[in-house]
């Protein structure tokens, strides 16, 4: 455990190609970047963090996206961290969503106007930082006449202790005709809930969530960690039918503050044809 604590800003980029046959030609070949989980109460190395926000940027993505847990409790905590992560830029923008851990359910607030404010200031924090939360929304990208509809929704999970702020059927509205979709979904399990039974033609999903448990082991060939025992996916690709999940296994890290076998990750994802 002890050895775990070095690796908790030891970021590790996962490179895909991910291809759809219904992705149109002029979305073929466009990069994205995938971090989530980012828990910054949790930071104490200022430095360290900035050179991941490097990392991404050398990447020259097309579009950032983020899939949340932007803290662990309260927004107080990007006090420090919000010039950081303002950094990011993309020329299709940067997206974001919100996680379980957003919304202050795990704080006695005094009044509920309280924990209301805490949550307000939050969304101000990703305005602030040039990010484009999707409450229950989607935005479409146009080229050449062409679209791609981006869809995020607020925290949804089917495990009974997590609220279900996400609203599905907000956030696809108007997407119909749009051929080809990706969700933004902070929790895995909303997957195999909701999204292949009511959602076939969600073509990418992406989720965060679990941090891998921030312990297990990993290598080219084999993966395993005592989270899968609650997530059924919990870490990299999963596919089911035309339907691609992609759950990253975190930026940020919280509890323990350390990682063993399961580093933070930064996802690059290509779209081919």
């Amino acid at each position: 455990l002890l050895y775990g604590f070095s690796n908790k800003y030891n970021y590790q980029i996962k490179r895909l190609k991910l291809s759809f046959p219904n992705l149109p030609e002029a979305f073929r070949g466009m990069k994205m970047v995938h971090i989530s989980d980012i828990h910054s109460g949790s930071f104490q190395n200022k430095k360290a963090v900035d050179h991941g926000i490097d990392m991404i940027l050398q990447e020259k993505p097309d579009l950032i996206v983020f899939t949340g847990d932007l803290v662990n409790d309260r927004a107080s905590e990007m006090e420090e961290y919000k010039s950081v992560f303002a950094r990011l830029s993309a020329p299709m923008g940067v997206y974001s969503t919100l996680g379980n851990h957003d919304y202050g359910d795990y704080v006695s607030w005094p009044t509920r106007e309280e924990k209301a404010t805490n949550l307000e200031a939050l969304k101000k924090i990703h305005a602030d930082m040039g990010w484009r939360l999707l409450m229950n929304e989607h935005v479409a990208f146009e080229r050449g006449g062409q679209k791609m509809a981006l869809l995020g929704i607020e925290n949804w999970g089917a495990k009974g202790r997590f609220p279900k702020y996400g609203k599905m059927d907000l956030a696809y509205q108007g997407t119909e005709q749009i051929p080809f979709k990706i969700l933004l979904s902070h929790d895995p399990s909303h997957w195999d809930a909701q999204i292949r039974t009511e959602y076939a033609d969600i073509d990418l999903m992406l989720s965060g969530h679990t941090h891998g448990m921030q312990f297990g082991l990993e290598n080219p060939y084999f993966k395993w960690s005592p989270v899968q025992w609650m997530y059924k996916q919990w870490a990299g690709l999963y596919e089911e039918g035309k339907q691609k999940l992609y759950v990253n296994r975190g930026f940020g890290f919280i509890g323990y503050p350390g990682r063993v076998g399961i580093l933070p990750e930064i996802t690059v994802i290509e779209l081919q044809g």
